[in-house]
């Protein structure tokens, strides 16, 4: 079973970054037909979602997301593809980088 791992920092504060999980969770619901579910913590919350084919669980912080995929192994095959469009996907909803 392939799995992806997708980070990325930000400066949104936790507060920011519960805005853009939010927005994430009504695309993967909406265009993905995942099912989700939101736990949301003191430091940290964690959002877990499935559908046929694919788990995983989205990571949110203060200042990172961990994006963590297990996909089956029809999606396999398009495991760089689909990593691509996650990792724009994630990107546009975080805006430009943090510069270093």
């Amino acid at each position: 079973m392939p799995e992806l791992n997708i980070e990325r920092t930000h400066t949104l504060g936790l507060s920011g970054a519960r805005t853009v999980a939010e927005r994430w969770r009504e695309q993967a619901e909406q265009d993905w037909g995942m099912t989700c579910e939101f736990e949301s913590g003191g430091s940290q919350d964690c959002m877990r979602f499935e559908r046929i084919g694919v788990s995983g669980q989205l990571t949110v912080t203060e200042n990172r997301f961990d994006l963590k995929i297990k996909l089956g192994f029809l999606l396999g095959a398009y495991s760089s593809k689909i990593e691509e469009k996650i990792q724009a996907n994630l990107d546009a909803l975080l805006g430009p980088a943090p510069q270093a």
